[in-house]
């Protein structure tokens, strides 16, 4: 008897699908040249059981703020424990990918931390460390493409018995090589008792059998939210438009917290969706189950994901992004083997290659096409309905900081929100979806819309505690929510003073709840300076040179010192990648005078402050 055949594992982190993404392409990539792979997420595999894993690849996102996914927070507890030792790992050998965005100050800090770990715990590394950048012209595959070939290349030096069909593998041009892992099954209404679903029913049943899950996510919604208010913020002349919107709870109320997050699943297009079932030949009326499919092509459904079979047109719209989200080169790659016309054929082809990497993301992230865009440019692709459950990107509610209090605002969720929209390179306007949906929505129309809440990185602070609170732009979202609370609180007993640093372009157009923080600036307001507060705002396109949050903390550097020595909490929102860093820079110049000591040391003095959760910074980009 021969040695075992080898088998790699994969695991993934991933907050938003495309950690998931990169793991399963290079699982794919794997089982293409003989090797069987295991994809896995973090929090669904037993940590305790590394050290029996012979080679192992973790790919781990990054978000804005050096966070990692929820999915690898326990795993990552696990390897933190003291008692592991260094000589945990040493049968391991391990290679990581991290994806993230180098406009942020933690660039792919998780990957960092993790490579870091595994090696003190006594694993190998195959190869050095990716880190995938988003800001790189093709995207985190600019850096995933040479980085696998290199893993398969070493892989394939340390034995060969990984690939039995060698490290290098071409791609058939005329066949599927995958199967898709998902089957449909069809149903007739005859065949079953219709229920009566409600509304949030409907949702978990249809997004419950989405492959786009990630682990673990909740697919019934916390409860469902109604528009009573849609007031546009901006002024004539601005560059912007943001809006303030107000909600009310339908059915159940849910308590929340200052400077939490709501989370919208946002409605698409229905003309959109109608022409997406008809360019795919789907009867939208039909009746369908979601399940995965046995691994050994058997003809039998294995898990079913929901036993209520469901509308077609129903899971389309509840479940996949057909009209805002670019599809993933996957997607380019089975469009090929069903393209009838030879030119489209060939030019999906070239787009799935490692030639045509960049020529594709031009074409496609770029321009953020969507499925439905891609799909009308290539129209001899005829492609089956259970590779597009797999591959059209999932539609994903939309998270925004609650801009309202709820001692403030009872029963009510106040967002404040930027309408997105954007000219493409080929000069093609795009839209947000769930900005833009918002946008059109008005009161009359009584939409319920379904909504998840959660904490976000900003914690409500008690009212004892004194704040420094920079908010440009809807980066003030939270604070509205923070000052209208405590000036609540300050009705019945004392409260500690706010600063509060905003930031705009103009102020006669830009200048978001002016009349709220002024008023609050005002003598005995919870911003006025008799209350050892203050409110300061920076209008950065208003003069000649340009103004910003961070030059408006430096000019108040004595009173901000003077606070922070009475114990202030420093919190930071916005959605500049760039805004974040300067502030901290502003800080550390202060620390450092103030003290007397170097930078170095004043940034060490902030950074214990991080990390006694004084110092939160929220940023989206």
């Amino acid at each position: 008897m021969g040695e075992k055949t080898r088998k790699l594992l994969v695991l993934y982190a991933s907050q938003t699908g495309n950690s998931l993404d990169a793991a399963e392409r290079i699982g794919r990539e794997a089982e293409r040249r003989g090797c069987a792979a295991s994809i896995v997420s973090t929090d669904e595999f037993d940590a305790s059981s590394l050290p029996h894993q012979e080679a192992v690849v973790f790919v781990v996102s990054t978000t804005g703020q050096g966070d990692s996914p929820d999915s690898f927070k326990a795993f990552w507890r696990f390897l933190l424990q003291r008692n592991l030792g260094k000589y945990w790992l040493q049968q391991v050998r391990y290679a990581v990918f991290g994806l993230g965005d180098s406009g942020y100050q933690k660039y792919n800090f998780v990957a960092k931390k993790l490579d870091k770990r595994l090696s003190d715990l006594g694993a190998t590394t195959i190869i050095e460390k990716g880190l995938g950048d988003d800001q790189h012209p093709s995207g985190y595959e600019g850096t995933l493409d040479p980085w696998m070939l290199s893993l398969w290349n070493t892989l394939y030096q340390i034995n060969p018995k990984y690939f039995p069909k060698g490290p290098d593998v071409m791609i058939p041009q005329d066949e599927v090589i995958d199967q898709p892992k998902y089957r449909i099954l069809y149903h007739t209404q005859e065949n079953w008792e219709p229920e009566l679903l409600v509304e949030s029913d409907i949702i978990q049943r249809s997004r419950g059998m989405s492959p786009g899950k990630l682990s673990k996510d909740k697919s019934n919604p916390d409860c469902f939210l109604k528009m009573t208010r849609n007031e546009v913020l901006t002024k004539a002349g601005s560059t912007k438009d943001v809006r303030h919107f107000e909600f009310q709870f339908l059915s159940s109320t849910i308590e929340y917290e200052v400077g939490d997050v709501v989370e919208l699943l946002p409605s698409q297009n229905p003309s959109a969706i109608d022409a997406f079932l008809e360019r795919c030949d789907l009867d939208p009326e039909s009746f369908i189950t979601v399940c995965l499919r046995e691994r050994e092509n058997s003809v039998s459904c294995g898990e079913v994901i929901t036993q209520v079979p469901i509308k077609f047109k129903t899971f389309v719209e509840l479940t996949m992004d057909v009209t805002s989200a670019s599809p993933r080169r996957y997607f380019f790659e089975v469009m090929s083997f069903y393209a009838t016309a030879e030119h489209e054929k060939e030019r999906l082809q070239y787009f799935a290659s490692p030639e045509g990497r960049d020529d594709l993301y031009n074409y496609n992230q770029k321009e953020r096409r969507s499925v439905l865009e891609v799909l009308e440019d290539f129209p001899s692709v005829q492609i089956p309905f259970d590779w597009l459950v797999q591959l059209v990107p999932p539609l994903k509610p939309r998270a925004f900081s609650i801009s309202s209090s709820p001692l403030a605002h009872p029963a009510q969720v106040h967002l404040t929100v930027s309408i997105v929209s954007w000219i493409t390179p080929y000069k093609r306007t795009r839209r947000g979806l769930c900005s833009s949906w918002l946008a059109s929505l008005t009161p009359e129309q009584e939409i319920s819309i379904p909504v998840w809440f959660h904490k976000g990185s900003l914690p409500a602070p008690p009212q004892s505690l004194p704040l420094i609170l920079v908010g440009p732009g809807t980066g003030c979202a939270p604070f509205r929510g923070f000052i209208a609370e405590r000036s609540v609180q300050a009705q019945s007993s004392p409260v500690a003073p706010v600063m509060f640093f905003f930031g705009c372009r103009n102020k006669d157009t830009d200048f978001l709840y002016r009349d709220f923080w002024e008023s609050h600036a005002r003598e005995g307001g919870m911003l006025s300076e008799d209350k050892g507060g203050g409110f300061y705002a920076a209008f950065s396109r208003d003069q000649p040179k340009k103004i910003y949050v961070q030059h408006k903390i430096r000019e108040m550097s004595k009173k901000v010192w003077d606070l922070l020595c009475d114990g202030a909490s420093i919190y930071v929102a916005g959605s500049s990648t760039k805004m974040p860093s300067d502030v901290m820079s502003a800080l550390e110049e202060i620390v450092s005078e103030e003290t007397g000591g170097s930078k170095e040391v004043a940034s060490r003095w902030l950074k214990a402050l991080e990390k006694a959760g004084r110092y939160n910074v929220e940023a989206w980009s």
